[in-house]
Parts: structure tokens; sequence; C-alpha cells
């Protein structure tokens, strides 16, 4: 070998200088799923390393490959609770782009920021597909760095008339109001338990962070077509939740049904949630092969863990634009 090679390192400055629109996450993340949809993909389930249980925390490592895009990608990113009381992200990411036909390094990107922005991206496309399109009320729970674009993104498609949060620490969930209001223009109604943010909402977003499975989401408050979303990493929702449904989707089935965590995890252990019972995956129902939602009255469940696919995409929509752009560093590699 006599040519050097190098690859793309993206901090978290240069990530944030992309200052990537709604649309362009959207669509990354989009596209990522219409990939899966139409099997040009590769997903293996996400792998966990848990340090030391008096952590309070674990790693979880994602892997996956989009054809279309020519890419293959690992992200590594640490789920701490507790990081907030050291002024630090709960997420922490890196993501490492390859190319698949030679394993060479391609990039290296900061991906807090990633993991947050494509988990809200899922949240909003999912809502895009199978939620009724005249929504105007959203209930969301939670106000972790995956939150404000759960709530930019879903209202970017439907400009709700009532948006209501709640969160477990009062001075978090105010925060949380604030910076929304100022980013999105409009009153945000800040709610001191969980039954008056979700009770009768037309979208339901649980985005909790638990220390344990603890049902605080009750069935009774989900009212009929509407469109619920719970991702906890611990389950926030009752047994029953799956019953009301009458559809229940995924992002990966193959992820969802293995593994520790999961707001669902109890329901697939005991059969509500199978492949008898799952209705598709939200990459078939982005490529067409599987319908969405059919009518208004229907109740529809998304769940989804987070697609390393998602992850590949919108760093590739970042990699792409940070060269047109000329940000980034190029760093030997050997």
């Amino acid at each position: 070998m006599t040519q050097p090679i190098h690859l793309t390192w993206l901090n978290g400055p240069d990530v944030d200088q992309l200052k990537l629109t709604d649309t362009e996450i959207l669509t990354a993340v989009e596209d990522g799923l219409r990939a899966q949809g139409e099997k040009k993909t590769v997903i293996e389930p996400r792998m966990h390393l848990i340090p030391d249980k008096a952590f309070n925390g674990h790693f979880n490592v994602l892997r996956g490959y989009i054809e279309p895009l020519g890419l293959a990608g690992v992200k590594i990113v640490g789920d701490y609770v507790n990081n907030y009381t050291l002024g630090l992200p709960s997420e922490m990411a890196l993501l490492n782009l390859f190319d698949p036909r030679t394993g060479m390094p391609v990039a290296i990107l900061d991906a807090s920021a990633i993991t947050d922005m494509r988990t809200g991206a899922l949240t909003a496309l999912g809502a895009r597909h199978l939620a009724r399109r005249n929504s105007k009320v959203l209930g969301h729970i939670g106000a972790r760095g995956t939150a404000w674009w759960n709530v930019r993104l879903l209202n970017s498609i439907y400009d709700f008339d009532e948006i209501r949060i709640h969160s477990r620490r009062p001075e978090s969930r105010t925060a949380f109001a604030r910076r929304l209001e100022q980013d999105l223009g409009k009153k945000i109604i800040v709610t001191d338990d969980w039954e008056s943010c979700v009770r009768g909402a037309d979208i339901v977003v649980e985005a909790s962070r638990l220390n344990a499975p603890t049902p605080l989401l009750k069935t009774e408050w989900i009212k009929p077509g509407a469109f619920v979303v719970p991702y906890g990493t611990m389950s926030a929702v009752e047994l029953s939740l799956t019953d009301m449904m009458d559809k229940l989707v995924v992002d990966d089935w193959g992820q969802c049904k293995g593994g520790m965590f999961g707001s669902l995890r109890a329901h697939v252990e005991a059969g509500k949630l199978s492949e008898h019972t799952l209705h598709a995956e939200l990459g078939d129902i982005v490529a067409g092969t599987k319908p969405g939602r059919e009518n208004d009255d229907e109740t529809i469940l998304f769940w989804h863990r987070g697609l390393s696919l998602s992850d590949i995409a919108l760093g590739h929509t970042m990699l792409k634009k940070a060269r047109a752009l000329g940000i980034g560093q190029e760093l030997r590699y050997r």
C-alpha cells in the first residue's frame, strides 16, 4: 500500500454547524426505512454492555448496512439515566461508517445529536403513516434529549392546536416547555401528572426515564383512534395496552423480539406481541408493501427501539453536507 488512507471526523460543533433542516432529517431517515422495506439492508440486533450495575447505565451497540448508500455502520451509545446530576447528556454516542466492500473506515461522527434526531424522526414518520391526518392534540411524556426532536418533528407535520408535556422532575419539564415555546412559537401545556398529559390525546408519546418497569401510563386513558408510541428503555405501560390496538407496528422485529430492555418486553414475553399479532415493520409501510392507517377508527401502536439504519442514513446525509460545506477534519488512518 503506497497511498495514505484518511477518514472524516465530525465532532459535536461540526454537527451543530451543519444545521440540518427538519426536511433533511425526515428525508434521510425515511430513505433508510424505505431501503429496509425493500430488503436492501442488513440489520443486526443491538447488543448491550453493562460495565457495572452500580453505575445505573449501559452501552448499546447498533450495527447495519444500507445497500443504496453503500455504507455499513456501527454506533456505540451510552445510556446513563443519572448523567443529569453531572451536567452530562444521558446518551452520548459515536457513529463509525465503513465501506462495506473493503472494510475501509470512511468517517467517525459524534452521534449524540444523531441519536436524538433519528429517534424523533422515527416517531414523526410513524405518525405520518399511522396517526390520523387531523390529529391536533399531542401528549408527550419525557423531557430527555430525544423529546425535543419528537415534539419538533411531529409538530412540523401536524401543527398541533395543543401540546401537553410531563416529566418526573418539575425543573426539567418547565425548562423543556420554555425551550419548545421559543422554538415552535406556541403555548405548551405543562402537566403535573401522567393522566392529564395523555388522556384523550390524538398522539401519545411515552419517552420516560424509569429505573425499573412501572405501569404509569394507563390503558383506559388512551382514546379510540389514537396513535401511541411507547419507547422507554424500561416499560411504563400496562400489559393490557396492546389489547385495544387494531395494529401493532415496530421498527425492526428482529431486535424487538429479544433483548433485556424495551417498553413492550413484557408484551413479547406474554405473547401479546408476536409474529402473529404484529401488523408490520414501519419500513414495510414506507415501501408500500403493507398498509399504514386505513381509517380514522383504528387505534395503532408503534414501538421503535432505534434503528442502526437511521443512524447510518442520517450520518450519510451529514457527511455529504459537511463535504459540500467544507466542515469537519480529515484524519490520517494509516
